[in-house]
């Protein structure tokens, strides 16, 4: 066979000369057992074959230079060289779908004008006195940081807010519904999943209520993250009673062409009478009926309920996603919901952060690696998922380096099985730099948290992988004070508690099959 396709290439070209010199190289080529006539030549540049490898090569090498133009991170850089090239057509159509941040030009207008709006409710919150930190009694540590939010983000810290956190589910789902049940004016929300079941649907149920009453209800839920939900006949029910349902950021033919459709809204918030919210890392699911079946056990979650001040920008950030997905103006949405400035109101001063494409570029990974290079003594991370860029790597690989007491908490089990693996292929990095690594045994731990020397706090709905950096819409709280400081610490200390030290000798000794498989998904790391 192969013999037989390399004499039809050669005799093609010895045809191709013949045809078009007129001067045979050979003068038996005419009775070659393969001459098919004078459109032989034709035929054979015309062959699939042949039409299929010339537009990969010619593709391959535009997408590549559009690539190295483009100038990502090198990790993702040459993980798509690769996807690209080494995948006819394939690896080609994969780049144009998901390897850039492309977002529809409606959207990107509707962005623009967000900024707009939010600037001016800046204003309106300096004027009120609401930006007014006194940051001698943080640090400088979480100075920097603030004034890194405001400049790269537009997104100020705002002083006096009070706060509870939540770590058990049931508790969370138990007090929203009350929340909801005794609001007067407004409900808002927005969640990656909404999932059927147990105390999910008391939440549900109080929504509704609500809504008879006369509360203006608005949902916002993810069209990819909770699909099975919106095939189901809870979102018919929300609207029979009026309340206003809208699925983030829907997929179909002509928004993939216009935009990537693998972009999601990851952000859990609960705004109430624009007096008090919710956010976290829990999806509106009750996890004794959620993915029971995916083998990781339930998931564990926590989330923070929050009074004063820092209510604001939580409903404008709600708020913002809202209008992208309809025709409602600011002004309508405003006067609808009786939104308003809420006064400061407690002893935390906390940073909102955003992020998603579109609205920041690396603002949310900046005000990370500052926090992580700003420890001194005490570095604790929980994630479900841990696939970091080079830049936090090498964060955390350098804190440990220089003397910090660094912990790092994951789950056991993950329900991403290239994750998973690819997950491990780091934990050689940290371990050899005296990280100390943690696996959660008691469930999916799914609480996204950073404690910084007990001062600095990170808490919201951002995992530590290339996704929730560059292509989720997240939400993140930068907490500056103490006492919320060691309240996540104290929760970050049962998850120690029921979690297995990784132990660095033992780790190193697994087998070869399993090291070439976590370092083969560590390639595409960057795309997962």
């Amino acid at each position: 066979m192969s013999r037989r396709c390399g004499s039809t290439r050669v005799f093609a070209f010895q045809a191709f000369i013949v045809r078009t010199t007129g001067k045979p190289e050979w003068k038996e080529w005419d009775h070659h057992p393969l001459y098919q006539g004078p459109d032989f030549v034709l035929n054979y540049l015309y062959h699939p074959t042949t039409v299929t490898w010339s537009i990969h090569i010619v593709l391959a090498f535009l997408l590549s230079v559009r690539v190295i133009m483009k100038r990502p991170g090198t990790g993702v850089a040459l993980a798509w060289l690769l996807v690209i090239n080494a995948i006819p057509i394939g690896g080609e159509l994969i780049y144009l779908l998901i390897g850039e941040r492309r977002i529809s030009w409606s959207r990107r207008a509707g962005l623009r004008q967000l900024r707009s709006d939010y600037a001016e409710v800046v204003e309106a919150a300096v004027d009120e006195g609401l930006l007014v930190v006194d940051w001698d009694k943080h640090g400088e540590l979480a100075k920097s940081m603030g004034q890194l939010g405001w400049q790269l983000v537009g997104s100020p810290t705002v002083c006096g807010s009070n706060y509870e956190l939540f770590g058990e589910t049931e508790d969370i789902l138990r007090r929203i519904s009350r929340d909801v049940d005794g609001a007067q004016r407004s409900v808002l929300m927005e969640f990656y999943i909404w999932s059927s079941g147990g105390l999910a649907d008391d939440v549900l149920a109080a929504v509704i209520r609500a809504q008879k009453r006369g509360v203006q209800c608005c949902l916002l839920i993810d069209s990819v993250g909770a699909r099975p939900w919106w095939k189901g006949k809870q979102p018919a029910e929300l609207r029979a009673a009026g309340v206003e349902l809208r699925p983030a950021l829907p997929v179909g033919l002509f928004r993939t062409l216009v935009g990537r459709t693998d972009l999601r809204l990851h952000r859990k918030i609960v705004v109430i009478d624009s007096e008090v919210s919710w956010t976290g890392s829990m999806n509106l699911v009750d996890p004794r009926f959620f993915k029971q079946d995916s083998g990781v056990g339930q998931w564990v979650d926590a989330m923070v309920r929050l009074q004063g001040s820092v209510v604001s920008p939580l409903a404008a950030t709600m708020i913002g996603d809202w209008m992208l997905e309809g025709d409602d103006s600011l002004s309508e949405l405003v006067s609808r919901h009786q939104l308003h400035l809420v006064d400061s109101g407690g002893d935390a001063d906390i940073q909102v952060i955003p992020s998603g494409p579109g609205e920041s570029s690396d603002g949310l990974l900046q005000m990370i690696l500052t926090m992580i290079n700003g420890a001194r003594e005490e570095l604790v991370l929980t994630t479900p998922y841990l696939v970091p860029d080079e830049s936090l790597l090498r964060a955390i690989r350098g804190a440990s380096a220089r003397g910090v007491k660094v912990r790092v908490i994951v789950p056991q089990k993950v329900d991403s099985i290239m994750t998973r693996y690819a997950s491990r292929s780091y934990y050689d990095d940290l371990l050899s730099s005296g990280v100390e690594l943690y696996l959660y045994r008691d469930g999916l731990l799914h609480t996204k948290s950073i404690t910084v020397d007990g001062h600095v706090s990170m808490f919201g709905t951002v995992n530590f992988d290339m996704r929730s950096l560059w292509l989720n819409y997240e939400v993140a709280l930068f907490v500056y004070d103490s006492s919320f400081g060691k309240k996540l610490r104290e929760l970050q200390q049962g998850y120690l508690d029921q979690s297995d030290k990784v132990d660095r000798e033992s780790w190193s000794k697994r087998s070869f099959g399993k090291q070439l498989l976590e370092n083969t998904l560590r390639l595409v790391s960057p795309l997962l």
